[in-house]
């Protein structure tokens, strides 16, 4: 059912849970972390930044003693170390019950990834499209996981051109493009991955979430610029706290009513803010063929493959 007022409060008992956080030290990650801890989850941080992880794992084991949280080095910009991670995390757990893919580069000048990848569609699509492949095994071994990618309004701005995918050498690159791209690639992504799952008879599902407009410390220069000025439009009552821009991805992750394909966002005006509900996406989030060579070209760049 849809609710509009759906809460943390609504969380069950996720005790014996793990659960993995991209981008966990901040933002939405952060109040993520935060709220699986409380409730019983055996969370793992996996950051760029172990330094700037263990700052963050204190703060919310102040708040909840009895959290139980680890912290991983994880750089999505580097598939090597994310080959690490997957290799480090299985030598200590067994299952893996939600992967929240959330860590993101958001609206950032041209550059590029360790592996030579335009930044945001390296970090935000193609890291964390090999950071699934690598832990499939586990997920495949735990019952009813699930795949979280967490995309953004943006999307809907966002375009693939598979002749320039990655914007060679900046040719028609703006940081705005860029990230709607890779932003449209994780629904694109959560959709052929579903059907993957389905094809192959694997009991996990695949959802997507946004989180509206939320004032996170990692927003780009541009978004912020964009907070900046729907708050001088009086406006500033669509702006969420990270607490509320992450129920969207919590839901998805926890929520027992959640189907494989659904799509939270905040349930108010034009998805900027809200408790989260399901929504059918933009149409070209459908886009069985574009979704299918994305992932192909995914596999072929990051050399991972599903099985």
């Amino acid at each position: 059912m849809n609710r509009h007022n759906w809460t943390v409060d609504d969380i069950p008992d996720l005790t014996g849970k793990t659960i993995i956080v991209t981008g966990a030290n901040a933002g939405l990650g952060f109040e993520s972390v935060k709220v699986f801890a409380r409730n019983g989850a055996n969370v793992v941080m996996a950051c760029r930044s172990v330094e700037k992880g263990e700052i963050a794992r204190k703060k919310i084991v102040r708040l909840y003693s009895s959290s139980i949280i680890q912290v991983m080095q994880l750089d999505l910009a580097d598939l090597k170390s994310i080959h690490d991670f997957a290799d480090t995390f299985r030598q200590s757990h067994a299952h893996l019950d939600v992967l929240m893919n959330n860590a993101a580069m958001m609206m950032v000048p041209y550059s590029l990834t360790k592996d030579g990848f335009e930044s945001q569609m390296g970090i935000n699509h193609l890291g964390h499209f090999a950071l699934t492949g690598v832990l499939l095994d586990l997920l495949k071994k735990t019952p009813t996981s699930r795949v979280v990618n967490v995309s953004s309004l943006s999307y809907k701005q966002g375009s693939m051109d598979f002749d320039n995918l990655l914007f060679e050498t900046g040719k028609d690159f703006t940081p705005m493009k860029a990230y709607a791209r890779s932003k449209l690639a994780n629904i694109l992504f959560t959709y052929e991955l579903k059907r993957f799952f389905e094809s192959k008879g694997i009991d996990c599902m695949a959802i997507a979430a946004h989180p509206g407009i939320a004032n996170t410390k990692n927003s780009g220069k541009e978004e912020k610029t964009l907070l900046k000025n729907i708050d001088k439009l009086s406006f500033s009552y669509l702006i969420q706290p990270p607490s509320m821009g992450a129920l969207p991805e919590i839901r998805a992750s926890v929520d027992p009513k959640v189907n494989s394909g659904d799509f939270y966002v905040p349930g108010g005006l034009l998805e900027l803010s809200g408790n989260p509900v399901v929504v059918q996406p933009k149409f070209t989030s459908f886009d069985v063929e574009q979704a299918y060579k994305l992932w192909v070209v995914s596999e072929r760049l990051t050399s991972v493959t599903f099985q």
